[in-house]
């Protein structure tokens, strides 16, 4: 036991001194060391903790501890840290990739511009806590790079770090990078933001700045450098002039004498688009920027510079195409876009208050309360009225043939077909003042004495196609216009024979009518003989059943309920339709018998006796069915009391004044509910024909989303069309709007961008399902405005065989846009030069050969870069940044 417990003192005794051990060891790690005498190297040993830290992390653990995206660029990342120094704070960045580019992939649009500029994968930045974020004072900013570049140096890191200097204007830079123990590249940027000298406009003259920095002397060039190149062209299309064909015309046509030439609207993009005749949409695509990339390539003097300068552009390695799309197209703000989605969310807000009165008279009375603003509650001037019921009731537009531009999709929606009387009005409606509760009141009293008018006078109703039924699809306003329009052609139809039989009676008034004259006589019925006169059968000339609307048939359908036998009903309602069809038979056959009717309309209740077919075997042999061999069977009863009169004798079964009158009465007692909600059903369903009928090319996913609308459409509104609560509709239908806004922007983006490319079918549908992908996350039902600061970058690649569709988007500029006589920059595209022009010198050189050549054993063939400068600028602004790799 001794020995056990000495054991145990032992292990404790050795663990207490490892414990004092780590103790002394923590102690010297707190321990301050004073040989850092200065703030100077105090700043960089913080600035080295920190770099050491974002090495020892890597980029995987820098992104799972909240490394920040770049804005812009999907493929790069950020941290940031704030350092003190004396009285100044600094922010320092590390900017590091999330995957490794490829070599030549600088041109990238995914390509950040301090990479681009000094061809770096990752770096550092630091920089003050400023208004400008720039080191103004050029002792500062060598302290500030020197303190990183030691760092650095400590760590082991080659990162390149950057200090902002000057002016924040010239966008100036200077920075380094460690290399290793041999080699050390140092950068610098500046930029020239007012007139550019003109040896520098040129690539000549950049191509010999590029030089100067390999020697003091011009005299010391060696007789051919060899210089990588590369170069990226940036055209965009000047903005399009509509008038420009106008403009052509009007100087073909100077001659003619000013007094017979009248002046000429201004021509719009969307003139010839279906939605023009309601409104002029913003064209959404407001240019295209060509860019052109000559890869690299190797030269050895400076007038082959001169050659590329003059060089089509067609001959570029590759052409990329992004179109500039307007602001407003991810701008959700009301009033940004005026269309039939912001139009239509007015017409809700209308429908909101198209309960607070049971008439729309109340609507119109003066409303000048202190809760109603004029603006809300505006209503235009009688002039406007009148113009507005002239288009509506347009005589010129003729007879309507909606039926046949009705979508198939549209068809499920139950509104007034799209070119009818009752969605003409709903359109006008759309546009009539701002579309308030009031607005509408006043235009619909006025479209009801048109109406009353048109009956009242026999005058055809106008966008009324000619019918003798009712489309029970529509809503009941149409249904009820149909039936009013073949109530005024009976009456006129009537009229027509008052006046002919009168006439006629008075020119036969001493002569005698011979009896038993066929009479109404359609035809004769092939295989079927009269049982008791060997003659032919005749069809009669019959009425056609009574029109109802769908009120109508619910009517009736309760009234059957009521009395509690529908099937007796039903047969008392076909009494009058009966009655008509046998007097007419008994007119067109005056021999026929009773069984001849029934061989004739009713063919199952005749039993056939035998294989004679009428003809070949008479009398035809047969009996009545059971049912009509009845005592007191209702159909001998009817035939037996009917006279025998053609139609045109008999009187009508739709009684058509008495039901034109319940027509005008309906629409003059309305409700203004009623009346807004077939208005919301007819709106939604007209202004999506109408875009429906835009021409995108085809693109397949626009025409996805526009038969997704006209489903989301059926569901949200069949709620109106039932007897259903709808208190909460209103929120539903605005997010209906929404919705209509994100299709009605898409399509016309597509109309546009297939008009102007529409030499370029493929090109086109890339282009809009680029734009397409990048609006989608827009695209929900919530009513909040999505905040979306993304911008839309993508650029599609230009086939070899689309060039000559794509430069004809850059017109030869007219003699009024071509306000500069002289060209500062070559590469013209059309008469166009860019309006940026990228260039990438750089020089090689093999590490055994030459200044760079190292006395030791590890030197090889590696070549490394000596030299490297990108230009970026215009004839206004040029910018440079320099990178010099020295042997130290």
């Amino acid at each position: 036991m001794a020995s056990t417990s000495s054991k145990h003192t032992k292990h404790r005794r050795i663990g207490e001194d490892d414990e004092e051990e780590e103790e002394a060891e923590e102690e010297l790690e707190r321990f301050d060391d004073f040989t850092i005498a200065s703030s100077w190297e105090r700043f960089i040993s913080e600035i080295e903790a920190i770099c050491r830290q974002w090495l020892a992390d890597g980029p995987k653990n820098l992104m799972q501890k909240g490394a920040e995206s770049v804005l812009s660029f999907e493929n790069l990342c950020m941290v940031k840290l704030e350092l003190k120094h004396g009285k100044r704070v600094y922010s320092m960045e590390y900017h590091f990739m999330k995957s490794a580019k490829g070599k030549y992939s600088y041109w990238d649009d995914d390509t950040h511009s301090t990479q681009l500029s000094f061809g770096v994968d990752e770096f550092l930045i630091i920089a003050p806590l400023s208004a400008s974020g720039v080191v103004l004072d050029d002792p500062e900013s060598t302290k500030l790079l020197s303190s990183v570049a030691i760092a650095l140096s400590n760590c082991g890191s080659n990162w390149p770090a950057f200090v902002p200097v000057h002016d924040p204007s010239r966008k100036a830079y200077i920075g380094i990078q460690n290399m290793g123990t041999v080699f050390t590249r140092r950068f610098e940027a500046d930029r020239i933001g007012s007139q550019v000298p003109i040896r520098l406009m040129h690539l000549e003259g950049l191509h010999e700045l590029f030089l100067s920095k390999f020697v003091l002397s011009s005299t010391d060039f060696p007789a051919k450098v060899k210089v990588n190149f590369s170069m990226k062209l940036t055209y965009r299309t000047p903005e399009h002039d509509y008038d420009h064909e106008e403009t052509l015309d009007s100087e073909a046509t100077e001659s003619i004498p000013e007094n017979g030439v009248a002046s000429q609207p201004r021509k719009q993009w969307d003139d010839d688009c279906p939605w023009a005749e309601w409104y002029s949409a913003e064209d959404p695509v407001k240019g295209f920027e060509l860019t052109a990339i000559w890869g690299e390539k190797m030269f050895e003097e400076s007038l082959e510079m001169a050659e590329v300068e003059n060089a089509s552009s067609f001959d570029a390695d590759s052409w990329l195409l992004h179109p500039v799309v307007s602001p407003y197209m991810v701008d959700d703000s009301i009033g940004k876009f005026v269309g039939f989605a912001s139009q239509l969310h007015l017409l809700v807000n209308a429908f909101e208050s198209s309960g607070e009165a049971q008439f729309l008279e109340d609507y119109v009375a003066d409303n000048s309360g202190p809760d109603n603003s004029k603006s809300s509650v505006a209503v235009p001037p009688p002039s406007v009225v009148d113009r507005v019921m002239k288009d509506i009731f347009n005589d010129e537009v003729g007879k309507s043939n909606y039926v046949e531009a009705e979508s198939k999709f549209g068809r499920a929606l139950k509104g007034a077909p799209s070119d009818s009387l009752f969605a003409q009005f709903c359109l006008h409606a759309l546009w009539f003042g701002n579309c308030n509760i009031r607005a509408i009141a006043v235009l619909w009293i006025d479209f009801v004495r048109e109406i009353r008018w048109c009956w009242e006078e026999s005058e055809q109703l106008p966008r009324m196609k000619s019918s003798s039924s009712i489309d029970l699809s529509a809503c009941l306003i149409h249904q009820k216009l149909q039936m009013l329009a073949i109530c005024i052609e009976r009456k006129k139809s009537l009229n027509h024979e008052k006046n002919t039989n009168h006439a006629h009676k008075e020119g036969t008034s001493n002569s005698m009518a011979p009896n038993k004259i066929r009479k109404g006589s359609a035809g004769i019925v092939p295989s079927l003989m009269l049982i008791n006169t060997f003659q032919e059968m005749h069809i009669p000339y019959t009425q056609d059943a009574p029109l109802m609307t769908e009120d109508m048939h619910e009517e009736r359908l309760h009234a059957a309920e009521a009395f509690g036998s529908a099937a007796g009903l039903s047969g008392q309602l076909e009494r009058d339709i009966l009655a008509s069809d046998m007097s007419a038979f008994k007119a067109a056959n005056p021999d026929a018998a009773f069984e001849d009717f029934i061989r004739w309309h009713s063919p199952g209740d005749w039993v056939s006796e035998g294989n004679g077919d009428g003809n070949s075997a008479w009398p035809p042999k047969g009996r009545l069915s059971q049912r009509m061999s009845e005592h007191g069977n209702m159909w001998r009863k009817i035939w037996n009391d009917a006279p025998a009169l053609p139609v045109s004798e008999q009187k009508c079964l739709l009684d058509s004044i008495r039901e034109g009158e319940k027509v005008v009465h309906y629409l003059e007692t309305l409700r203004p509910q009623q009346l807004l909600e077939q208005m919301v059903c007819t709106a939604f369903k007209s202004s999506a024909n109408i875009l429906n009928k835009t021409t995108y090319g085809g693109f397949k996913l626009m025409k996805t989303k526009t038969d997704q609308l006209y489903a989301t459409m059926a569901s949200t509104l069949k709620s109106l069309q039932g007897n259903s609560d709808k208190s909460d509709m209103a929120g539903d239908l605005k997010r209906l709007c929404q919705v209509f806004e994100h299709i009605e922007k898409l399509l016309i983006f597509a109309a546009s961008i297939h008009r102007k490319l529409i030499d370029a079918p493929r090109l086109a549908q890339s282009v809009f399902t680029d734009y397409f992908n990048y609006y989608l996350p827009k695209m929900g039902t919530s009513l909040e405005s999505i905040c979306y600061e993304k911008e839309f970058t993508t650029k599609e690649k230009v086939g070899m065989l689309e060039r000559e569709a794509v430069s004809s988007l850059f017109r030869p500029p007219t003699a009024n846009q071509s306000w500069r006589k002289v060209l500062s920059m070559g590469n013209l595209l059309n008469g166009h030069e860019p309006i940026q022009r990228e260039i990438v010198f750089s020089v090689l050189e093999k590490l055994s050969n030459g200044h760079y050549s190292c006395p030791t054993p590890l030197c090889t063939d590696e070549q490394i870069e000596t030299h490297r400068m990108y230009i970026s600028g215009t004839s206004n602004d040029l910018w440079v940044a320099l990178s010099v790799t020295s042997w130290d």
